[in-house]
This record gives structure tokens, C-alpha cells and sequence, in this order.
């Protein structure tokens, strides 16, 4: 029987490839430039329980027309890239209404709610607990008005049950005695762990992929085998490989092979920077995010990584590495020992739905084709989720959770 063809190399991808291996099942693993070299690269290393809140909500309508005028805003559009922007925008609006806002929540919490059900499983699977750190996530507020800003936030987690707790200023220096003074106030999100290297993480987990005797195929998908149905992928180079199902989870590339099946998806790219600092002069153990400045420091992969902020700009157009530097200054506010030593720049594609929500499921057209795509800012967050309903799915197991807010044509 032919093999199970899983399209994307990043954490969703290998992390489904590793399961359904483990499942009993052959599995190859299809990327042009192998594992973790996309987003799952440079992500903030998060597992960010307690991020689920739809970016289309009004609170965030009522502060984008003075982001987007802010060169160095948290969120920014190209202007040339306003028109092909355009559908998805429409998309973002539709999903901004109160009673739509109240379901995408509702859908976030049910997959974050369940994330360490199934990632510590998972990492014990493959033997890889160390990668998860203990310590949680501190997000910062300078003064009461900025926390009373952001009291949206605090207030969904409430209504979900997921575990927060308010500090005053010597709570905070007390956890992370590198923060300004000028923090009066922070909420720590213990569950909100992260990974000591999220590029390591996917490489070692795409070897226990192989030790299991699944197989990595370093290609660009080109298109589709079509036989009475989809039969497997074209590759580059005149290659092509039979399949007898395709999962497909390209990041914010699946949209692109998700038109040649007719089934398009309003996929975006949210571009995202970070700086790794390998010699910073602070040491820190928590993660922290500071809402009002739209930046996050964590300490990964041997040093300190500083990111955030949102690009809108396409799969094509070149970095503009002002934004990583921007970020640097805003988190030495935060920060003030820091120093960018020994610092590398980057910058990658998330994978933005208008609504938040990814797409976990069948296609709604072409039996054994399968989507995992849409993540976000969340795509370590949701991987281990996301691969247990995929191999649901393929094998026929009965799922967890009603996987209806997250199909392919729900557009």
C-alpha cells in the first residue's frame, strides 16, 4: 500500500508524521528544505495556553487605524500589498461581529484546553520531557491604565478556567529580578511554558520519525496525481510520489496547493521577526510579554530571543529587519541590562486565518486529503493537538473534540 504523504517539515508537520509513524502506519515526510527550517524555526519558543482570543475582536478594531499609520506599530501593512490583502480583510471584518467573536474564543479554548493532555504524552513518546521548561509566562503592564486595557484578556481566561494570578511590583522582581521598576503591575501565566529550542525540538522529533522507520522526502510539491481521485503528489525534478492520503500542513504555503485541489483557502501570511541574543548580560528564567509594546522575550535555544509584531506583506517581498530592532529597543525598556551581543536576525511566515481558528480536518472535496494549517502564533502550541486529530482522522479513531469549528469550507 502506498505511503501516507504529510506536506511541511515545521512542528505541525513532523509532529503528525510522528504520530501516525507511531501509530503503526508508513509515513513520509514531504519538504523542500527539511525540518524546522520555516516558522518553527523562529518561533518564541511558547506554549501559549492562554492565547486564543480572536484578533479580529472590536477592542482590537478600535486600535488599528493608530498601528497602521505607526511605522514601528505592532501591526503593519505594506502598501503595495494593500489590494491582494483586500479579500482576507473582508474575511477579518466578517469575523469581528460579537456572536462570531464569542465562538472563535469558545473554539481557542477548547484546543488550548486540552494542549498537555496530549503534548506530554507526546514528548514522553519520544522521549524528549527536557525540552519543556517549568517556568511560565509574566505579561507586563506599566501602569493600571495599561492593565485595565488589557483586562479583556484577563476576563476571557476567567470565563474558560485557565490559571492566572496578578502581581504587584515586588512579586514581579521577585521572579524576574532583571525587569524595570517601572512595572507596577504583571500577570503570570504558569502553564504558559516554553521549550528550551523549538528548532531542536522538531529536528529530534523528526529523527524518533525516522528511528521509527518513517522516511523524509526533500522536494517541492509541484502539484497533485489525479486517478479516480487524488492518488499522490508531483514533485520538482519530474519526480512524483504515490500516496494513499495526503496530509497537508505547509504553513502559510498550503494555501497555495490547497487552490490546484480547487479549495481555496483565505490563507495569510503573518510575518513575524525575532533577535536570538547569545550574550545578552541578563539571565532570565520566565518568559515575558509586554501588550501595550507588542513584544516578547524568552530565554530559548541559548540565549535570549526577542520578537513580535505582525507584517502584512506576502510570501515574497524581502525582510525589513527595522522591525526586529524595534523590538530590541522596546524590550530593553523592559529590560534595561540587556545587550544585543553576539545577535542574529530573522524573520518567518505564520500561518494567519481572518478568523484565528486553524483548519483541522478532512477536505470538504477529495477524500484522503487532510488540512492542519492556520495556526498562527500558535502552531507549537496547538502541534501536539493538532497531529492527535489528523491521526484520528486517518485511522478512523473516535475524536476527542467536535472538530466542526475548525473545517476547511467554513469560509
Amino acid at each position: 500500500m502506498s505511503p501516507i504523504a504529510v506536506v511541511g517539515a515545521g512542528i505541525i508537520g513532523v509532529t503528525i508524521a510522528f504520530e501516525l509513524q507511531r501509530r503503526g502506519l508508513n509515513v513520509v515526510l514531504v519538504d523542500r528544505d527539511g525540518p524546522g527550517k520555516g516558522a518553527s524555526y523562529g518561533n518564541m519558543a511558547s506554549i501559549a495556553i492562554t492565547e486564543f482570543m480572536p484578533a479580529s475582536r472590536p477592542s482590537v478594531w478600535a486600535k488599528m487605524p493608530k498601528w497602521l499609520v505607526d511605522p514601528e506599530g505592532p501591526v503593519r501593512i505594506r502598501p503595495s500589498y494593500l489590494p491582494k490583502l483586500a479579500p482576507w480583510f473582508l474575511r477579518f471584518v466578517e469575523a469581528s461581529r460579537p456572536s462570531r467573536v464569542r465562538e472563535l474564543e469558545a473554539a481557542g479554548a477548547v484546543l488550548c484546553s486540552r494542549v498537555y493532555e496530549d503534548l506530554l504524552p507526546l514528548l514522553r513518546r519520544a522521549d524528549l520531557e527536557d525540552m519543556l521548561t517549568e517556568e511560565g509566562c509574566l505579561s507586563l503592564y506599566a501602569d493600571e491604565a495599561e492593565f485595565r486595557a488589557d483586562r479583556e484578556h484577563i476576563e476571557v481566561l476567567e470565563r474558560f478556567g485557565f490559571r492566572h494570578e496578578i502581581l504587584d511590583a515586588s512579586g514581579i522582581r521577585d521572579l524576574e529580578p532583571a525587569l524595570t521598576s517601572k512595572i507596577e503591575k504583571a500577570v503570570l501565566f504558569p502553564d504558559n511554558r516554553s521549550v528550551a529550542d523549538p528548532y531542536k525540538l522538531v529536528v529530534k522529533l523528526s529523527e524518533k520519525f525516522l528511528s521509527l522507520g518513517g522516511r523524509i522526502e526533500q522536494a517541492e510539491v509541484l502539484g497533485f496525481k489525479h486517478a479516480d481521485g487524488v492518488k499522490g503528489l508531483r514533485l520538482d525534478e519530474g519526480r512524483s510520489l504515490d500516496a494513499s492520503a495526503i496530509v497537508l500542513c505547509a504553513g502559510a504555503y498550503t494555501g497555495r496547493l490547497s487552490r490546484l485541489l480547487g479549495e481555496p483557502i483565505p490563507l495569510e501570511t503573518e510575518r513575524g521577526y525575532h533577535t536570538q541574543i547569545m550574550a545578552s548580560g541578563i539571565s532570565m528564567r520566565h518568559s515575558v510579554i509586554w501588550p501595550a509594546r507588542a513584544f516578547m522575550v524568552t530565554p530559548t535555544a541559548g540565549g535570549i530571543r526577542v520578537g513580535g509584531t505582525v507584517e502584512m506583506a506576502g510570501l515574497d517581498a524581502a525582510p525589513d529587519y527595522r522591525r526586529a530592532k524595534v523590538l530590541v529597543r522596546r524590550a530593553q525598556d523592559a529590560l534595561p541590562d540587556l545587550r544585543p551581543e553576539k545577535a542574529t536576525e530573522w524573520m518567518g511566515h505564520r500561518p494567519a486565518l481572518p478568523d484565528t481558528v486553524p483548519i483541522i480536518g478532512p477536505s470538504a472535496k477529495h477524500p484522503g486529503i487532510f488540512y492542519a494549517t492556520g495556526h498562527g502564533h500558535l502552531g507549537l502550541t496547538y502541534a501536539a493537538t493538532t497531529a492527535r486529530l489528523i491521526a484520528d482522522l486517518v485511522t478512523g479513531a473516535q475524536l476527542p473534540i467536535d472538530i466542526k469549528p475548525y473545517r476547511v469550507n467554513r469560509f
